[in-house]
């Protein structure tokens, strides 16, 4: 019966229950792909618009930033603003909704903050670092995270420097090594913790494997970690609570889920690590709608697309009657390939679910949507 018809429908439906399923997961689709003449370092979302901004260097050896509007499945250039130094990075989370101010980190080490309606004059500027800034983060403003709004720099200088616009010139902490210490190339920093006034954390990942957690209220170092291979990426999955979960990506293809609920004395926090492929996840980036989402960018030019599932528990008493956390587990959802290059920035829409944009060393920007993320 099986070569007969009933075999050939049997196998007919369950060819269907299969494309049937797998249609049912989350898609990764490239909806404008544009190429420009520059390279691309790192893209934003502009706040409350269908707007992001671009950001790199020509090969003249001047920086660029490009303001783009998705009208109509096109990628409209609205402003061009060509800069001295090449711009590595920008946020705009330490801006009013209002305002919507980009700071951006360059090769020079200054941090310069920009009103992109009137970009010729940066509205504050300052030498933060002796060598190029690797990136940058922002808290305090567009309404995530209470108390000032702040920006914190990472360099190859080895600093992590936190940054308050309304004061000039001198930063409001400085997170360096011990005197005699090795000075380590910081590649990633983003702030979290930031539920009240008071508290805050930063969190800094560099070149040697080092993760470091600041506490900002304290002033002290709270937490450190070695994974083995340089930090590309640190991510909290949310801003603005009390510390939850935080990714950490690196090179050599695998990334690392933190559970920063419980913190042990000797053990520090909890984690899962996931060997996402070969090459190096360049980026991490949580979902603004749902925090148990994010998306991690490679080195081969493909997107993986995550769901973090919580444990039964979190938390169990060790042999010493402390308590310790547990960690969960991660679900590949959907993977994609969009381009021959590394994807060196990415960007969810935190206005549109499942809206990304994002950057690669093949000189192309991509607008990016991920369907069915309300159903995962």
């Amino acid at each position: 019966c099986l070569s007969g018809p009933c075999g050939g429908r049997r196998g007919r439906v369950e060819a269907a229950a299969i494309m049937s399923a797998a249609l049912e997961k989350p898609q990764i689709i490239s909806h404008i792909q544009k190429s420009l003449n520059y390279t691309l370092f790192d893209c934003k979302w502009i706040p409350c618009s269908a707007k992001f901004v671009c950001m790199g260097n020509y090969a003249r050896g001047t920086g660029v930033l490009q303001v783009y509007e998705v009208c109509q499945g096109e990628a409209v250039l609205l402003k061009e603003i060509e800069k001295s130094k090449p711009i590595k990075c920008g946020t705009f989370g330490s801006a009013s909704l209002q305002q919507r101010y980009l700071a951006t980190g360059n090769f020079d080490g200054n941090m310069n903050i920009w009103n992109l309606e009137a970009p010729e004059l940066p509205v504050y500027s300052v030498k933060a670092h002796k060598e190029i800034i690797n990136c940058i983060d922002g808290v305090g403003g567009l309404g995530i995270g209470e108390g000032a709004p702040e920006v914190v720099t990472g360099s190859r200088d080895g600093m992590v420097k936190v940054w308050d616009p309304r004061q000039k010139d001198t930063p409001v902490a400085n997170m360096q090594p011990a005197g005699g210490d090795n000075q380590r190339d910081c590649w990633t920093v983003a702030f979290g913790h930031a539920y009240n006034q008071q508290e805050r954390c930063v969190c800094a990942g560099y070149d040697n494997g080092d993760i470091k957690l600041f506490d900002l209220r304290t002033m002290s170092l709270r937490w450190e970690k070695n994974i083995r291979n340089g930090v590309c990426c640190v991510e909290f999955d949310r801003k603005d609570i009390t510390m939850n979960k935080l990714v950490a990506t690196s090179l050599e293809g695998k990334f690392h889920v933190f559970d920063m609920r419980t913190q042990h004395p000797t053990k520090g926090f909890a984690s899962v690590s996931e060997k996402a492929s070969k090459s190096t996840i360049w980026q991490a980036r949580h979902l603004p709608q749902n925090r148990d989402i994010f998306m991690t960018a490679g080195g081969a030019g493909n997107l993986y697309l995550w769901k973090y599932e919580y444990p039964a528990q979190r938390s169990k008493m060790d042999a010493d009657n402390v308590d310790m956390g547990v960690a969960g587990t991660v679900t590949l959802l959907q993977n994609a390939t969009i381009s021959t290059q590394p994807i060196s920035s990415l960007d969810w829409s935190p206005d549109k679910l499942g809206l990304c944009v994002c950057t690669a060393f093949d000189q192309t920007v991509r607008v990016l949507i991920a369907t069915k993320l309300n159903r995962v």
